[in-house]
């Protein structure tokens, strides 16, 4: 107990006021007074007194709350006397210490569960009374009863603020609040920005990271079915702000919002180059409307993740995600994926099938790996973590054969042969496990860090959401800031010198047509390809590492058509020629990739502005300008290493203009010139 507190301790009755106070009785009529009191002299204008005056009830609250503040405890309203507007009106009112009275016995019911809920009060007796008083003509409160006798601990300054009574969110701190919710940071993060702005050390806010969670997830709490009418409005009004913006919806047998899909003009743009891989993340709900949130997901030529858009469910069954998946299609014009990676959904599984049946469905690593803790974690005990170190040797190898053998190992190794979650994993194998996938394109999608970085692109999503309404809104806005952080990181990319390593004039080439997310991985495999050997078959070439004597890879190159591939189907997993097809076209005096293995996915000169009210369409001619564009930059590259090149280069496309310039132009082909080069440049 404070020092302060401890004098503070009085009671005083005015006697003139033969009334009584009992905390527990909640009628507005009181009992004859307790004749002892106890009369104390202290000079402190902070400390209520018998006679105090007020000129309203209201601002006899603020002063006792201030002076429980100081003391240690906070008050809070008890009885009245009288009423407003009736007969004399309001003339008494008590204010009591916060753990005054008992807590009530609640009547138990069966079948409405019971909050257990702890109380704090206590059946402490201080209070301050004030009685209504017109002896002047003109109305006042005057303090009639006071009493400071606390039959608990007072709190110290550095406790005290905690109490609800002192946790308060002024009006300008929750538009503060609500804005930075719509930006998609954490409460912590809200927290620490409201620290530094109001200049006060971590903790001293007079709130709570708890309290923003209340404020935000009121603003949550509405009428479901007039939430729904407000989201449906406010897409309305974004399509008719935009024309490119996209949504679809269905509604019930009572006409109230069951599901609803929607995606922007940028992400239908985005989906028109990186929409061959796609993760479908149906993992989350919308807390607040109990809603199932599924948000498909892509990897742009920058190797950062791209929104393609958002729908939300009212049950997450066959019907549902048919429909989700029929509405995804349709706004990127019937265009399905190669491939779409999910959770372990049979129902979702299911619905791929129906609506997507030359779409290869696999199953997302990074969620099943989540689950790992609470399914092996307490059967391995100590070995999990090496049990670990081994699930992810098996899930990277090259065939299907050492998947298997390695497998049966496994179990055999920490006698998993009876866990049901190792037979789930087995059996949907072909869903996961690398060697069963190689064949099919999935932009890296499937690597740890990409994993990482996908799903903290989602988390920004569900953590932008305040009202349902405006959750499209919000949703936009994360879009927008990541757009904006992506460009800056292209940038960074773009600014950032090249390092060659080898000096092959392939890895040069790369260089200059691919970004460098895309020319790192290559790199990477020229680098290796160094230490391979190859040796020309009958039907092709063996690859495999100098130290080896057997096994390798199979390459089938045909030099006059440009093709060359490979068992290992790196270039149909990721994009990006393997190193036993680079060692190939090295030995075989190649000093530029093929054209058709620098695909148009991973080249620089492809990057989209996050514009959302721009949409392009897309056809041959379009994707003919990108391709001369990647042509004129490799051009404006190779001219510039010497003068006999440059003028050899000038002279050539002095001609060239001058036999272009004679052909005829269309306005259509002017029009989608100009759209390309905004979208481009």
């Amino acid at each position: 107990m404070s020092e302060e507190a401890g004098h503070m301790l009085l009671v005083y009755e005015d006697p003139s006021d033969h009334r009584s106070i009992s905390l527990d009785d909640t009628s507005s009529t009181e009992e004859s007074p307790d004749e002892t009191r106890l009369a104390l002299e202290i000079a402190n204008d902070a400390i209520p007194y018998i006679g105090q005056r007020f000129s309203t009830h209201d601002a006899a609250y603020e002063f006792y709350s201030e002076f429980a503040k100081r003391c240690g405890f906070s008050i809070r309203r008890h009885r009245t006397e009288g009423k407003d507007g009736v007969g004399k009106g309001l003339t008494r009112r008590y204010f009591v210490c916060h753990r005054a009275g008992n807590t009530p016995v609640k009547t138990s019911n069966e079948n409405k569960p019971q909050r257990n809920r702890k109380s704090s009060r206590c059946g402490c007796q201080a209070y301050m009374r004030i009685s209504k008083s017109t002896e002047l003509g003109v109305p006042e409160w005057l303090v009639t009863g006071f009493a400071n006798h606390h039959n608990h601990e007072l709190l110290e300054p550095n406790q005290v603020r905690f109490l609800p009574a002192y946790r308060t969110i002024s009006e300008s701190d929750k538009n503060r609040i609500l804005m930075f919710a719509k930006t998609g940071i954490s409460v912590q993060q809200m927290m620490r920005l409201l620290e530094l702005e109001k200049c006060v050390e971590p903790g001293y806010l007079p709130f709570t990271e708890k309290d923003v969670r209340n404020l935000l997830q009121s603003f949550r709490k509405v009428d479901p079915e007039g939430e729904s009418i407000d989201l449906l409005k406010m897409c309305r009004n974004i399509k008719d702000k935009d024309p490119n913006f996209k949504f679809e919806f269905t509604l019930d047998s009572n006409g109230r919002l069951e599901n609803i899909a929607w995606s922007y003009a940028s992400s239908i743009e985005s989906y028109e180059f990186f929409g061959d891989a796609v993760v479908f993340d149906t993992t989350h709900r919308l807390a607040a409307f109990d809603m199932p949130l599924g948000i498909w997901v892509g990897m742009n030529n920058y190797g950062m993740p791209c929104f393609f858009g958002c729908v939300l469910l009212r049950e997450e069954n066959l019907r549902s995600f048919s429909w989700a998946l029929k509405a995804f299609s349709g706004f990127m014009n019937g265009k399905a994926p190669q491939t779409i990676l999910t959770d372990q959904n049979m129902c979702l599984k299911e619905a791929i099938g129906m609506e997507m049946p030359t779409t290869k469905h696999a199953l997302c690593i990074w969620l099943i790996v989540a689950k790992f803790p609470s399914w092996f974690n307490a059967v391995l005990g100590e070995r999990y973590t090496d049990w670990k170190v081994e699930f992810y040797r098996l899930y990277n190898l090259e065939t299907i054969e050492d998947f298997e053998l390695g497998w049966r190992d496994m179990v055999n190794s920490f006698g998993l042969h009876t866990n049901r979650h190792i037979a789930s994993l087995y059996a949907l194998r072909t869903l996961w496990a690398l060697p069963y996938l190689r064949s099919h394109f999935f932009a890296g999608m499937t690597t740890p860090g990409q994993s990482k970085s996908i799903n903290a692109f989602i988390q920004r999503f569900l953590s932008a959401q305040t009202r349902l309404a405006h959750f499209v809104e919000q949703v936009a806005v994360a879009v927008d800031f990541k757009d904006q952080a992506g460009e800056q990181q292209t940038m960074q990319q773009n600014i950032q010198n090249i390092s060659l390593k080898t000096g092959a004039p392939m890895e040069s080439h790369a260089a200059s047509v691919f970004t460098p997310y895309a020319f790192t991985k290559l790199q990477e495999q020229l680098v290796m390809a160094a230490h391979y050997a190859s040796y020309q078959m009958e039907d092709g070439f063996l690859v495999r590492h100098h130290t080896k004597l057997e096994g390798g890879r199979k390459v089938y190159w045909v030099p006059r058509e440009g093709i060359i591939s490979c068992s290992c189907h790196q270039f149909d997993f990721s994009g990006i020629l393997c190193r036993h097809a680079l060692r190939v076209l090295s030995t075989g005096n190649c000093f530029q990739i093929p054209e058709r293995y620098l695909p148009i996915r991973w080249r620089r000169r492809i990057s989209i502005p996050p514009n959302r009210h721009l949409q392009l369409p897309r056809n041959d001619h379009t994707e003919g300008i990108q391709l001369l564009q990647s042509m004129v930059s490799t051009l404006v590259t190779e001219s510039s290493k010497s003068k006999e090149r440059l003028d050899l280069a000038t002279e050539q496309v002095s001609v060239l203009l001058s036999q272009i310039r004679e052909q005829p132009v269309s306005t259509h082909g002017l029009r989608e010139l100009s759209s390309t080069h905004r979208s481009l440049t």
